[in-house]
């Protein structure tokens, strides 16, 4: 008897990324990795949604690619500290969304710290990304990159977005030297970007974990 194949979860995954819920965002992902041949831009996990997404997480990167092909917040212990953020608060997955200050990864240039040129090639991108999120009205950058991203999107946002009252808050990047220090200067860096995500999560509506 012919065995059946199996797919491995991070093929299921992938399979998964043009399901209805973020299809558009990652047929956007797809346009803007048109614009710089030879180029990669990673893509949104499908546990996100585009129609209840509520708030942007904006991540420094740094022209790297972990391999899996979506966006995440940097090292293993960045994530992890995302995750358990998440938990802590309640904030489930599809209510926020992930995006990359500079979305191209270009093999031609070296990892490193983005230039401010990079950084305003990255408006537009983040423009179109949150015309395609009806519901999102708060964005948290993450990292010094992302922070100067977020005071140019403020200063050009067209009125479709500024309607919204959105509000942008600039936290460190959650891996990397932005966590280096004791345990204790380490845990009030989580804190304050625990309470950042908490003030987004009140400003749109959405309950924190009892």
């Amino acid at each position: 008897m012919q065995e059946l194949a199996t797919e491995s979860p991070e093929e299921i995954l992938w399979n998964r990324r043009y399901e209805p819920h973020i299809a558009e965002v990652n047929e956007l992902c797809d346009s803007i990795k048109e614009q710089k041949p030879g180029s990669e831009v990673l893509y949104i996990d499908p546990a996100h949604s585009m129609d209840d997404c509520r708030i942007v997480s904006l991540f420094s990167n740094q022209r790297t690619n972990t391999g899996e092909g979506f966006i995440n917040p940097g090292d293993e212990e960045a994530t992890t500290r995302m995750l358990g953020m998440q938990w802590q608060l309640g904030l489930r997955p599809e209510l926020m969304m992930p995006w990359n200050a500079y979305p191209w990864i270009e093999p031609s240039e070296e990892p490193g710290k983005l230039t401010p040129a990079n950084i305003t090639e990255g408006l537009k991108p983040l423009l179109r990304l949150l015309q395609l999120l009806p519901r999102t009205s708060a964005l948290v950058a993450h990292g010094n990159e992302a922070h100067r991203l977020a005071d140019q999107l403020m200063k050009a946002a067209p009125a479709s977005i500024a309607r919204r009252g959105f509000k942008t808050f600039k936290v460190r990047s959650l891996g990397g030297r932005s966590f280096a220090g004791t345990p204790t200067r380490q845990q009030e860096y989580l804190d304050a970007i625990h309470g950042a995500y908490a003030e987004a999560m009140a400003r749109t509506g959405i309950p924190r974990k009892a």
